[in-house]
């Protein structure tokens, strides 16, 4: 069988007219929804994975509280994407364990999962079901990660998949190996919210303790003050950014307390391996590992090495993450290699250099992110792309031209400003190509050429942007755009 990427497979996925029969054609470039009538897209009920009452509530609330109905029609076929379509919920030695696959990739990233289910938290409360489906995710990611702390993605039982011939230490549990730091900051990140929202602390067992101590010993091995570390990785492709430089380490640096990514969040290797989003993304998640063991588990050496570390990565950005740049002042650069070469570029997939206020890594008003997004958000950024259709961030995962709906919704989270958002909504109203969902990414002069009909990460994300919408701006709802 002939293997398929995650970037070939996303080149596979441009829209099937067939598949949504509703759409008509006016012009060959312009996918329109006949009258002004919204079909039912939605997967229906009988289908569905995962269904609650509290999710049925919250769309039919939005629906009520939206003037403008394709807005409230987005939402009611994204919010509940990641339940309608991709988790599989079971019971394990008493334990709740669920697995989430992306959607049009049959495996579970770290990252994504979490993302997925981020925007039911709030649910959380409310819901019983909801509430162990969360933590079902967080007890599977804690297995995950201790089955192999450096893989990005995980199958659902093991088996020889697509990349089992990788040049790495695979596992047939294993989707893809691919070391990305958020990977481990993600599940962090979940769980530490899962408890201040909701006050439960089933979440903490022994054995995510044990899971927090592998995080913070692969941290440590990846800061390589002692070495390269055990992990390396190559792949027999004729993709440059699907394998790594370096037999296998990455590209060299000076160590200087930052923690190396070989892989971006895009799974897309790094230049220089000094990801500066993520290092961020690393040190708030090291922050909160240490709270929970404080309080949680009461052991406050490790709440201390956590502390350590965390203070280590900060001096280190401050000393080696920032760039005088000609037009914008002291901004963030992506990248780092710590021997003074700095990449100046962002990418849309999170943790990314726009996203940084959405994770909490740094203040929406600081001086500093201000300036970073005015470059992002420029033409100096050479994937920040404008066209006929929109305009936003892309990825050199997508190569060039290609906007990407999580990085304007992002635009959207992390804005202070009312017009902002707006046009951030005209542009997810206008780029969905009729289908009524969110995609990987589109062309920027053409959005019916998009990839991954099956997106459930900006699908919910998407979702999220609404209810942050109603309760920080709810006037905004009240508007046609």
């Amino acid at each position: 069988m002939t293997k398929i990427s995650r970037r070939k497979f996303s080149e596979m996925s441009l829209l099937s007219v067939a598949s949504f029969p509703f759409i008509s054609f006016r012009n060959p470039k312009t996918l329109y929804l006949n009258a002004s009538d919204f079909p039912v897209v939605r997967m229906e009920s009988q289908k569905r994975k995962f269904k609650d009452d509290a999710v049925e509530a919250t769309i039919e609330r939005i629906k009520n509280k939206c003037k403008d109905k394709e807005l409230a029609w987005l939402f009611e076929n994204c919010f509940p994407n990641t339940l309608d379509t991709t988790v599989s919920y079971e019971e394990k030695d008493g334990m709740p364990d669920t697995f989430v696959i992306t959607g049009d990739i049959d495996a579970m990233w770290l990252r994504d999962s979490t993302a997925q289910v981020w925007p039911y938290l709030e649910l959380a409360v409310k819901s019983d079901g909801i509430k162990k489906l969360i933590l079902g995710v967080i007890n599977r990611q804690s297995k995950c990660i201790q089955i192999d702390p450096y893989a990005n993605a995980f199958n659902h039982h093991p088996h020889r998949g697509d990349w089992f011939s990788d040049h790495t230490a695979m596992k047939e549990e294993l989707h893809e190996r691919k070391w990305e730091i958020d990977s481990l900051c993600y599940p962090v990140r979940l769980a530490y919210h899962f408890w201040k929202k909701t006050g439960d602390k089933k979440a903490f067992s022994e054995n995510w303790f044990l899971t927090a101590q592998t995080i913070y010993k692969t941290f440590k091995e990846q800061q390589r003050f002692g070495g390269p570390g055990p992990y390396r990785f190559g792949r027999t492709t004729s993709w440059s950014t699907d394998t790594v430089p370096g037999n296998g380490y990455g590209n060299n640096t000076k160590p200087n307390g930052l923690i190396h990514s070989t892989f971006r969040p895009s799974d897309d290797a790094t230049l220089y391996p000094f990801l500066i989003p993520a290092n961020y993304f690393a040190m708030v998640s090291l922050k909160q590992m240490a709270e929970i063991s404080k309080t949680i588990y009461r052991n406050e050496a490790f709440a201390a090495d956590c502390i350590k570390m965390a203070g280590q990565i900060k001096a280190a950005l401050d000393k080696f993450a920032q760039y005088s740049h000609p037009e914008f002042g002291k901004i963030i650069p992506m990248e780092v290699d710590g021997f003074g070469n700095h990449l100046l570029q962002d990418d849309a997939n999170v943790p990314n250099l726009l996203a940084m206020p959405y994770l909490g890594t740094i203040d929406r008003n600081d001086p500093l992110y201000v300036r970073t997004r005015k470059f992002v958000l420029s033409d100096s950024n050479p994937y920040f792309f404008k066209g006929k259709a929109a305009e936003g961030i892309g990825s050199p995962h997508t190569l060039v031209n290609q906007i990407w709906p999580i990085a304007i919704i992002m635009r959207a989270m992390t804005s202070v400003s009312d017009a902002e958002i707006i046009q951030q909504l005209r542009f997810l109203k206008e780029t969905h190509a009729g289908t009524g969902f969110m995609h990987e990414s589109f062309d920027k002069d053409d959005a019916s050429k998009f990839s991954r009909k099956w997106f459930a990460w900006a699908n919910t994300l998407f979702g999220e942007l609404i209810l942050k919408i109603e309760k920080e701006r709810p006037h905004l709802l009240k508007m046609e755009f």
